[in-house]
């Protein structure tokens, strides 16, 4: 296991704490500026913070209390930068052959099998001007794992190469890290790619460590509306918790809502979110009137289709014409027929509707 606190206040502030698993891929997501990098960097020895520590497989690497600090070469790390940092006047080969720390007879091998692991065998002797952004990128994954590091750590790794790229090497690296079996951190500020190949995101902020949980716990029940906003929640509402016969319901203007989970609540000025794919459609030939299904009725202000999935934005008449977005399969649109300036009727699950602390 990886664990990392660290604290300062000087060059850029920090106070950052988390844990990542071996075979877990964990995701520090925010915004840019936000710290990510510099941690990355305390975490290979590049940098000290004033006050932490670090330690990986119970070797401790930096401990202030302790005045322990390691050298980035004591430290087994493998880190691909997001420029990759390749040497431009060496081969592929001679780029990996520079991280291995094996006898002459074993170079070469050693070389072709890090390759092979990263489905680059056959350019050996290409130099990274020949090379693609995403071959690039795998040769400075292999060459980070010549180190024969504890831990991996990926610096924004996609940003340079285009979408379809991109998506390749999603899949190769979900296939490399059932291989490694160690912890991998990933920097990146697309939370898309975080939630899609993370087991953990942990939310930086200025520095700060704001929240670390799965993808569904991060950015469906956010701890505050602060890292709501800070994983671009997209239904953030501010509403009032009230008692009506015996349990607290959501007064969200003219409505009341039933939600569940609401025992470490009073009542109280509160905020509250939804993941539009939690806001289910009424069927217009088979509509339903179930009171504990929090009904909602707006009118279609935009819809906008990506991949199958559209999403539909509302204006709410009864909520002071707030707006709610909803997330539905391309196909459930077309049935329906749904079209701009329509009303309908949606529910607003109970047990989906997630409560923060305002």
């Amino acid at each position: 296991m990886l664990l990392v606190t660290l604290q300062q206040t000087r060059p850029a502030p920090l106070d950052v704490e988390f844990t990542c698993e071996k075979g877990e891929i964990l995701a520090l997501v925010g915004p840019s500026g936000a710290g990510k990098s510099t941690v990355l960097r305390c975490i290979a020895g590049l940098q000290s913070p004033n006050v932490g520590i670090i330690s990986c497989k119970g070797q401790t690497w930096f401990d202030s209390d302790a005045q322990i600090n390691q050298t980035p070469q004591q430290r087994q790390v493998g880190m691909v930068f997001q420029n990759y940092a390749l040497f431009p006047h060496l081969t592929v080969i001679e780029n990996i052959k520079l991280a291995l720390d094996v006898d002459k007879n074993n170079l070469q091998k050693q070389s072709e099998r890090l390759l092979e692991q990263v489905n680059l065998s056959g350019l050996e002797q290409r130099y990274p001007h020949q090379l693609s952004g995403g071959q690039q990128q795998r040769v400075a994954i292999a060459r980070a794992l010549a180190r024969q590091p504890e831990v991996l750590l990926l610096d924004e790794p996609f940003s340079a190469v285009d979408k379809v790229t991109r998506r390749k090497l999603y899949l190769e690296l979900n296939t490399l890290r059932r291989e490694l079996d160690m912890p991998i951190v990933l920097v990146t500020h697309d939370l898309d790619e975080a939630a899609m190949l993370a087991d953990n995101l942990c939310v930086i902020h200025q520095g700060i460590t704001l929240q670390q949980g799965s993808p569904e716990q991060v950015l469906y029940r956010p701890n505050n509306s602060s890292i709501a906003r800070q994983v671009d929640v997209r239904n953030l509402h501010t509403a009032r918790l009230v008692q009506d016969q015996g349990q607290l319901k959501l007064a969200w203007h003219e409505y009341y809502f039933d939600v569940s989970n609401t025992f470490d609540f009073i009542e109280q000025d509160i905020y509250w979110t939804l993941s539009p794919s939690k806001v289910l459609l009424h069927q217009r030939v088979r509509p339903s009137n179930g009171e504990h299904e929090n009904p909602v009725t707006g009118v279609i202000q935009e819809m906008v289709t990506l991949r199958g999935i559209t999403t539909v934005f509302m204006r709410i008449e009864q909520a002071d014409n707030s707006s709610l977005q909803m997330d539905l399969p391309e196909h459930v649109a077309i049935r329906n027929n749904l079209k701009i300036g329509e009303t309908i009727t949606v529910s607003l699950l109970s047990e989906a509707i997630h409560l923060m602390d305002s």
